[in-house]
C-alpha cells in the first residue's frame, strides 16, 4: 500500500477556498482534497492560511489574510474574540449565524438521522443578541504569581482576561474586579492547576432576568476563607447581590463545583421568571443560559406537545422542573425524572411555590428510574419530553420510551449531532418527525438549541 501523501508543510503558507464550520468555529476547506482547520475563516471565503500542523488525515491553520470576504464577514467587537473560547463566530453577521445554525441541523437531519422531506424550520433567532447569558463560570489562577481572572482560551485552560464580556451580564465586570481587588488586597492566592495548589479556583455568578438578583459563589481549593467578611461586605455594597456561597473543591478535577456548599449570606437560591411561572434556582442546578429564548423554546416544546388537560406526560432530564410546571399547565399529570438531587428539591419546591399539584418527581438516571417505573409499575404516558445534556440520550432509555409508545415525543437538544442520532434510531422503531425548529440559545457561537416534533405511526 502506498504511502498517503500530505500535500502541505508545517509553517508553509498556502491560499484555499473555505466551505464549511467546524463544531469550534473553524473554517474548514481541502486543499489538493486534504483537510484544512483554519480559525476566524469563513465559507465562500478564499484564504492565505499558515500550516500550523500537517497531520495524517488533516491539517491546522492559522488565518493569515482573507483574499476574498464573504458578504456575511463583519469586524468582532470583542478584541480578544479571536482568542476566547467562548464567541467563535462574531465575525460572521447574525443573519449568517442564524442561517449557518439552520443549515448545519438541517445537514445532521439528512446524514444522520436519514429522515426525508423533512425541512428545517429557520432558526428563531434575537431582537438584540449581546449580554444574553445569564451564567458565568470565572476560571481563577495564577500565572507566573500573578490573578487572573477571565475566561479560556480557544481549546485550552490559559486564562484571558477582557474588562468587557459582550455576552455576559455587565455586572459581572464589577463583582470580577471587587473579587480581584480583595484577593490582591488580602494576599488571597489563586489556583495553579499544574500544582494542585492555591485557594481560589472559580468565581461564579447567577443573575435573575426578571429581578435583576445576582448569586455569587467562591470555588475554593480548601475548607475556610481568609477575611472572607471583607469580601461579604464589598458584595453587599452593590446592592444586587442577594446571595454568596462558597463551594468546596479539593479534587484535582476539571469539574467546577464540589459536593459541598457553605452558605455566606442572603438566599441559598436565585428566584427567576419565566412566563407566569417562578423557579427558585440553586448553584448546582441546570437553568437555560438565556432567558429570553428560553421563553420561546418553552414555548415551542409546549406547542408540539399538543397537550388538551387529559394527558400523562413525563419530563425525562428535567432540572429544577422549568419545562416540567410549563406543561403542568396543561396536561393531567406530569412525571419528572433527574440525576441531580439538588434539582429536584428545587423542582417539587418549585411546583409548590406556584400552585401546582399534578406533579411527581424522581431522582435517577433516566435510564435506569423509566425501565423500573415501566417494568415495576407499569407506568405509561400519552407524551414524552426529553432535554438532555450533550451525550443525547441512553439508548435503554429509548427502547423503554419505544415500548411506552406514546403518541407524541417532544425532543429538546443542546448537541444537533446526538439529536439526529437518537431521531434516527426513534424513526426506525415507530416514530416519525413532524416537525424541527432551531432557536439561538447561543449567540456568537456554533451552538444551537432545537426541538423536535415526533408522533407514532399508527398509534
Amino acid at each position: 500500500m502506498s504511502k498517503k501523501i500530505v500535500p502541505v508543510r508545517k509553517n508553509e503558507e498556502i491560499i484555499m477556498t473555505i466551505n464549511d464550520i467546524g463544531t469550534e468555529g473553524q473554517g474548514i476547506g481541502k486543499y489538493e482534497g486534504y483537510t484544512m482547520f483554519v480559525d476566524g475563516a469563513l465559507p465562500g471565503e478564499e484564504v492565505s492560511v499558515g500550516v500550523i500542523k500537517a497531520g495524517k488525515n488533516y491539517g491546522v491553520g492559522r488565518l493569515i489574510e482573507v483574499l476574498k470576504p464573504t458578504a456575511d464577514r463583519i469586524e468582532a467587537i470583542c478584541p480578544i474574540a479571536r482568542q476566547c473560547g467562548g464567541c467563535s463566530l462574531q465575525h460572521l453577521s447574525y443573519q449568517g449565524q442564524l442561517a449557518f445554525k439552520t443549515n448545519k441541523v438541517q445537514q445532521l437531519m439528512n446524514r444522520v438521522a436519514k429522515v426525508e422531506g423533512v425541512t428545517v424550520l429557520p432558526t428563531i433567532g434575537m431582537e438584540e443578541p449581546w449580554h444574553y447569558r445569564n451564567k458565568v463560570q470565572f476560571p481563577v489562577r495564577d500565572v507566573n504569581g500573578q490573578i487572573r481572572i477571565g475566561y479560556y482560551a480557544k481549546r485550552s485552560h490559559r486564562v484571558v482576561e477582557t474588562d468587557i464580556c459582550y455576552i455576559q451580564d455587565r455586572r459581572n465586570e464589577t463583582i470580577r474586579q471587587l473579587v480581584l481587588d480583595w484577593m490582591t488586597t488580602y494576599g488571597i492566592t489563586a489556583y495553579n492547576e499544574e500544582k494542585h495548589k492555591g485557594l481560589v479556583r472559580h468565581l461564579i455568578t447567577r443573575h435573575a432576568h426578571s429581578t435583576g438578583n445576582m448569586q455569587v459563589v467562591l470555588v475554593i481549593n480548601g475548607r475556610r476563607l481568609p477575611n472572607v467578611d471583607k469580601l461579604m461586605d464589598s458584595l453587599q455594597s452593590c446592592g444586587y447581590v442577594s446571595s454568596f456561597e462558597l463551594n468546596i473543591n479539593k479534587d484535582k478535577t476539571n469539574v467546577i463545583l464540589g459536593d459541598k456548599m457553605l452558605h455566606i449570606f442572603g438566599d441559598t437560591i436565585v428566584e427567576d421568571t419565566i412566563g407566569d411561572i417562578k423557579f427558585h434556582i440553586s448553584p448546582k442546578s441546570f437553568y437555560q443560559v438565556n432567558p429570553i429564548q428560553t421563553e420561546k423554546l418553552y414555548a415551542k416544546a409546549l406547542e408540539y406537545a399538543e397537550l388538551t388537560g387529559e394527558e400523562t406526560v413525563l419530563d425525562l432530564y428535567c432540572g429544577i422542573g422549568s419545562i416540567s410546571l410549563f406543561l403542568a399547565k396543561k396536561a393531567k399529570k406530569v412525571i419528572g425524572v433527574e440525576i441531580v438531587p439538588e434539582a429536584i428539591e428545587n423542582a417539587k419546591h418549585n411546583a409548590k411555590l406556584n400552585g401546582i399539584h399534578n406533579t411527581h418527581f424522581y431522582v435517577g438516571k433516566a435510564e435506569e428510574v423509566i425501565p423500573r417505573l415501566y417494568k415495576e409499575e407499569g407506568i405509561t404516558a400519552d407524551v414524552v419530553v426529553v432535554d438532555p445534556p450533550r451525550k443525547g440520550c441512553d439508548e435503554k432509555l429509548l427502547e423503554t420510551i419505544v415500548a411506552i409508545a406514546p403518541k407524541r415525543l417532544v425532543y429538546v437538544s443542546c448537541d444537533p449531532a446526538t439529536l439526529a442520532r437518537d431521531v434516527h434510531f426513534l424513526t426506525e422503531n415507530g416514530f416519525e418527525v413532524g416537525a424541527v425548529q432551531p432557536v439561538d440559545m447561543f449567540s456568537h457561537t456554533t451552538h444551537v438549541e432545537t426541538v423536535v416534533k415526533l408522533q407514532r405511526q399508527n398509534p
